[in-house]
């Protein structure tokens, strides 16, 4: 079985469950934080639309310079509604499972880099960034979001099995 068609089933079980929080983020929320070290709502809601958006960067190129010298640093996108947030998530998921589709196995294990200010921050095969910055860390920052839907009695979903407020699955 070649790697993308191993990945794929998780990241599509992955980025439902993930749809499905963003579902129920509270648009009169956005700009609340648990602790003033703490994203916003809406900053951490934006934040899961960019990790799959990521993928295509990882495929189809070498490496990302996130503060290119010279140039300017990354920004990232500005959406003021649940909707907004929700297109832009389900164009971002459609975008990186066709890009993790049509990879080889052979690319997929190409290296690919991080940088900052032009100086490499991590190298790693590009299967391994998948994994780490698409899947991992969307299911970290939806745990997080998961937390605050909590903290603003919104029901959280049930995601890996039942949850308080999803008994039924």
């Amino acid at each position: 079985m070649a790697l993308s068609e191993a990945l794929i089933p998780e990241f599509d079980h992955e980025m439902a469950n993930t749809r499905r929080t963003l579902e129920r983020i509270p648009e009169d929320k956005f700009g609340w934080k648990p602790h003033e070290k703490s994203m916003a709502l809406g900053r951490l809601a934006i934040h899961l639309v960019e990790i799959p958006g990521w993928a295509a960067n990882i495929i189809d190129n070498d490496s990302i310079d996130v503060a290119p010298p010279g140039g300017q640093p990354y920004q990232p996108p500005q959406y003021k509604s649940r909707q907004e947030i929700l297109d832009a998530f389900d164009q971002a998921v459609s975008a990186a499972r066709s890009s993790i589709s049509g990879a080889s196995d052979q690319h997929l294990m190409k290296p690919w880099s991080l940088l900052n200010g032009g100086k490499t921050t991590l190298t790693m095969p590009r299967i391994a960034v998948l994994r780490g910055f698409i899947m991992n860390h969307n299911i970290h920052h939806r745990a997080q979001l998961g937390v605050y839907l909590r903290l603003n009695n919104v029901p959280v979903p049930a995601i890996y099995g039942p949850s308080a407020d999803e008994t039924n699955m």
